[in-house]
């Protein structure tokens, strides 16, 4: 069946350039407190626009023109906005890259996105002079921090560029994907502005409210959420470089934060720091899983430690992000929600591409004006999955009930095929947390001599916990059908995941068919 979005349409929605978000803003809001970093360092909106402004002239100043990559390599910082912002006033596009990564990543995205600019962090750009070596289109290297300083004598009065909204690409992020190397995906100044929309729809965020800017800037998660709706709102946002469940409960206090946009990882941190109460959190009213599956017993004791709503929504890169959130006074907890305003959904099947009733199991299709406009330079990899009706096939597996909620069980990639059926990873991973003795879980495929694969678990214990393979693999046996059994189970410190908080899935099955024997 086919569900249409919950929220009344936004239509018309009006086309302009994404700057236009940060211009309203700052003629809006002033002095009003955009960011604030955790050492107290704020950024007004007024400081943000005039920094975006000179932001542009310096790209123009040094041969910048429309069309051209211009990429940040950067973790959360007060001036990100600005330099994100400012890129786009210049007519550019922005291409994000994760601050971890190491030289061959760096190479590998600067030249398939043809940058020819980059703003980097300077503790972390070490990396960016190895990889400049082999990156003869990248002109100009400047640095993030201290953007004040570099922009001392540059003049706000930037070039105005001609965008055309529907048809010109915003920004250039790279998604991760399940095999080989990130591919870029084009999304345009509409695709964002119309997501802001449907996000403001919700109700979820108001003007008073005080968000974390923990999520990473250069994944369209935070690009978007905390980037461009928050900019949008006026809001105020308090920006983390790296994640700590102290540091961040105790902003939350300091700063009477409202809402809090998280990966599960950082959830569930929330659900086991030792002694919660010691924090005022008497502000918070939400909090929103987003990038990866959020088990429902994660949910209900965050909900019961904070006393605020927790939901999880869902969405892609290639839908910049959001496809489905919670009304939240209907707030299904095992499910990632309805499907935004001017959101179509369906589910399909693996084997006939035919549309499913409620109840089956198939593979995502959304339709709506945050749809990307395709991967950049892979038109086949477009074709495969975006249909000339705008019809995006997302990859994800995952069902609708009665009530048109989507549940997501897995990637279709990443399905383990055992003796004929179909196991989704995520779960038994979501099972595996309901345990008391578990922290944090990981479900792979292993490979069998005779052919085949089985479901392993690589678990890590709570502090002072204890519970046996055998133990762990008997509490899900008894709430699956036979054939998801996990048939092994492996001790781990850590569970490896992304900067967005989704399991690096590839590399635990790499080091397993590492093994030998």
């Amino acid at each position: 069946m086919v569900v249409s979005g919950h929220w009344p349409s936004q239509a018309p929605y009006e086309e302009f350039a994404l700057p236009e978000l940060l211009h309203r803003s700052a003629e809006a809001f002033g002095d009003k407190p955009a960011l604030i970093g955790a050492d107290g360092t704020t950024r007004t909106y007024r400081e943000l626009w005039s920094h975006a402004c000179k932001v542009s002239r310096l790209l123009q100043d040094h041969g910048i023109e429309k069309g051209d990559k211009v990429g940040i390599f950067s973790p959360n910082y007060v001036d990100y906005a600005s330099v994100f912002y400012g890129i786009l006033l210049a007519g550019a596009t922005v291409t994000t890259l994760n601050p971890l990564y190491r030289e061959r990543e760096i190479e590998h995205q600067l030249d398939d996105a043809e940058a020819v600019a980059l703003f980097a962090f300077g503790p972390m750009a070490a990396p960016v002079e190895v990889a400049r070596k082999n990156l003869p289109r990248l002109r100009h290297v400047w640095p993030i921090e201290g953007l004040p300083n570099l922009l001392g004598d540059v003049s706000e009065e930037y070039r105005a560029v001609d965008i055309n909204a529907r048809e010109d690409i915003a920004v250039l992020p790279y998604s991760s994907g399940t095999t080989g190397l990130p591919k870029g995906v084009m999304l345009t100044h509409h695709n964002i502005t119309s997501n802001v929309k449907q996000g403001l729809a919700t109700g979820q965020l108001t003007s008073d409210a005080v968000s974390l800017c923990v999520l990473p800037f250069f994944h369209i998660y935070g690009m978007t959420v905390l980037l461009s709706i928050g900019v949008a709102l006026g809001i105020t946002g308090v920006v983390m470089m790296r994640f700590d469940v102290e540091q961040m409960l105790e902003l939350v206090g300091k700063y009477g934060m409202t809402n809090l946009y998280l990966a599960p990882p950082a959830v569930l941190a929330m659900a086991n720091v030792p002694n919660p109460s010691r924090f005022d959190t008497s502000a918070l009213r939400l909090v929103h899983s987003g990038a990866a599956a959020l088990p429902p017993e994660v949910a209900e004791r965050v909900k019961s430690i904070y006393g605020c709503l927790v939901l999880q929504g869902y969405g892609l890169t290639e839908t910049s992000p959001s496809t489905n959130t919670h009304p939240l006074d209907r707030i299904k907890l095992e499910s990632v929600g309805l499907p935004m305003a001017d959101t179509f959904e369906k589910i399909v099947s693996l084997d006939t591409g035919e549309e499913l009733p409620a109840g089956e199991v198939g593979e995502v299709a959304v339709k709506g004006p945050q749809v990307m406009k395709g991967y950049w330079k892979r038109p086949e990899e477009t074709r495969e999955c975006l249909s000339e009706d705008g019809w995006l096939l997302t990859g994800d597996i995952g069902w609708q009930d009665e009530d048109g909620y989507l549940y997501i069980l897995d990637r279709k990639k990443e399905m383990i095929k055992y003796k004929g059926y179909q196991v989704a990873p995520a779960e038994l991973e979501a099972l595996l947390y309901e345990h008391p003795a578990v922290l944090d879980a990981a479900v792979i495929p292993k490979r069998q001599l005779e052919g085949g694969e089985i479901p392993k678990a690589l678990v890590v214990l709570k502090e002072g916990s204890e519970a046996s393979p055998e133990e762990l693999m008997a509490f899900v046996a008894e709430k699956v059908a036979p054939y998801k059994k996990i048939r092994e189970v492996e001790y781990l410190s850590e569970i490896p995941k992304s900067a967005a908080g989704k399991i690096l899935r590839r590399e635990l099955i790499e080091r397993e068919r590492s093994r030998k024997g």
